[in-house]
């Protein structure tokens, strides 16, 4: 790492403060501040999509899936799924997303069977956003504490890692209060842009640095079986299968891209649902693209660090031998950011730094300020005015923002893999979630008291999963919703009630 790479990383932190401020004028209703005044072209919120799903987490993470001893391109297998999600979500779930002026989803949970389970929601996506973008935030921590170490090698990692955590989060708080949810959209737009070009850029020079280039990246691929991209067994402790990855990954889509104000919230600031199936649909096509991209990274990273010509590389992975699948790495996300800080050339290190720091400055900030207002705050306060509403907006991104850097410190001790924990806390959730959306769209006999039995049931079955069993996170979203859809039917043949609600 050279000045040249600190100036670039630095410098595109104060631009994205910067470009934030610019919107700051924009945003004089809550119409403007969460969705945009519903004028973002769909090619913008298709950019977007795709830069809210690929976090750092990504940018780092899976590159280290397909360098791990046995590692692969069975991740892929996850995203035939997201593909199918998308299919369902733009049949079913968009729809019903423009039948009135929502600026939170789960306004519709509201209309359907009352505040009770609308807010049981909302609370259920904050407390799952907070986690899972604290997660986000710390491991984008530990990579720009690795660059600093590398610049500086005595400092304390620790103590920059705290203030990385700091320094990114008040980023993201200052262009998210002062730009709305439209500057976070076009922020992610830049984003996009600038992190696949940083992959392009470190997968070129890993192709220079490999002795026998492509030609022998691809030689050791099939040798090792990198490209081994099926597993057709029903394994359930197996995080990557292609069960898992068709319906355990379409069921995560429609979760996460059908009933998480994170994403849905994009779709709500265009005007015509047409648009919004245009965005996500064109999306899922730019994701499957770059996760092949990041996993043969990993495979180039294979090549160039060649840990089978190590005497220990037999020993990787194998229980008791105290040796990492990730040999000579002690975690798969530790790969990708040593050969940026150490062997990327001044200038493009500098730059692949900024595309990982692209990839986490998503702010689910605004999401999470929309929701709290709606559905939590607002039911409260008939009375109030919307420009007090957005001045509680502001106030509450801050605050969510200043959450979010408290949960990444406090996860910093974690021995899990970030990007398990963080799909993990979110497949947790959106499952009994994802369950009430389709009990109010296809049981009309369901009501109030039959949506909260099903998803109190589910969200405790779920703990249950989550910490007594070893069946793998891909599966939770598909248990969890079932799960909440089969009780809520059950009760609403036992318990009786008024029919006195429609069906969303």
């Amino acid at each position: 790492m050279q000045t040249l790479d600190l100036i670039i990383i630095f410098g595109y932190l104060i631009g994205i403060t910067a470009f934030g401020i610019w919107f700051s004028g924009k945003q004089e209703t809550t119409a403007d501040y969460f969705v945009g005044g519903r004028n973002v072209p769909w090619w913008a919120i298709a950019m977007s999509i795709v830069a809210t799903e690929t976090s750092t987490i990504t940018f780092v993470s899976v590159p280290g899936i397909a360098f791990a001893k046995g590692g692969n391109f069975q991740f892929l297998q996850l995203v035939f799924g997201y593909m199918l999600g998308r299919i369902v979500i733009s049949l079913i779930f968009i729809p019903m997303y423009f039948k009135g002026e929502l600026q939170t989803v789960y306004q519709l949970l509201g209309d359907r069977f009352g505040n009770r389970v609308k807010m049981l929601a909302s609370a259920l996506f904050v407390v799952m956003r907070n986690v899972a973008d604290g997660v986000r935030l710390l491991l984008t921590a530990i990579v720009l504490a690795a660059v600093y170490t590398s610049f500086n090698p005595g400092t304390d990692p620790t103590t920059i890692i705290i203030a990385s955590i700091v320094l990114l989060g008040v980023v993201m708080i200052v262009f998210t209060f002062y730009g709305g949810m439209e500057a976070v959209i076009w922020v992610e737009v830049v984003q996009l842009v600038i992190y696949i070009g940083g992959a392009i850029a470190a997968a070129v020079v890993l192709i220079q640095n490999i002795d026998g280039g492509l030609s022998q990246a691809m030689t050791l691929g099939e040798q090792f079986n990198k490209f081994s991209l099926f597993d057709f067994g029903w394994d359930m402790t197996k995080t990557y299968t292609f069960w898992a990855g068709l319906f355990g990954g379409c069921f995560l889509t429609m979760s996460t891209h059908g009933t998480d104000q994170y994403l849905v919230q994009r779709y709500l600031c265009t005007k015509k649902p047409s648009s919004a199936m245009l965005a996500l649909l064109s999306s899922g096509a730019v994701v499957l693209g770059q996760f092949i991209g990041f996993l043969f990274i990993g495979v180039l990273l294979f090549a160039f660090y060649a840990p089978f010509n190590s005497a220990d590389y037999a020993q990787a992975g194998v229980a008791g031998s105290g040796i990492s699948a990730n040999f000579p790495f002690l975690k798969g996300d530790q790969v990708f950011p040593d050969f940026i800080t150490k062997h990327m050339p001044a200038g493009l290190s500098g730059l692949v730094v900024a595309a990982i720091f692209a990839a986490a400055l998503s702010s689910s900030l605004n999401s999470i300020a929309a929701t709290a207002i709606n559905d939590l705050y607002k039911p409260f306060k008939k009375d109030i005015t919307d420009k007090q509403l957005v001045r509680y907006a502001g106030i509450l991104t801050v605050i969510v923002g200043i959450v979010q850097i408290i949960v990444a410190i406090a996860f910093m001790k974690s021995g899990e893999s970030a990007l398990g924990l963080a799909l993990s806390v979110a497949s947790l959730i959106n499952g009994p979630v994802l369950g009430v959306f389709l009990v109010g769209s296809f049981l009309k006999k369901a009501r109030e008291v039959h949506a909260l039995t099903g998803m109190v049931v589910s969200i405790s079955v779920m703990l249950y999963i989550l910490l007594a069993t070893k069946i793998a996170w891909t599966w939770y979203a598909l248990i969890g919703s079932i799960l909440t859809f089969v009780v809520a039917f059950i009760a609403s043949m036992i318990i009786p009630t008024k029919n006195d609600e429609v069906s969303i």
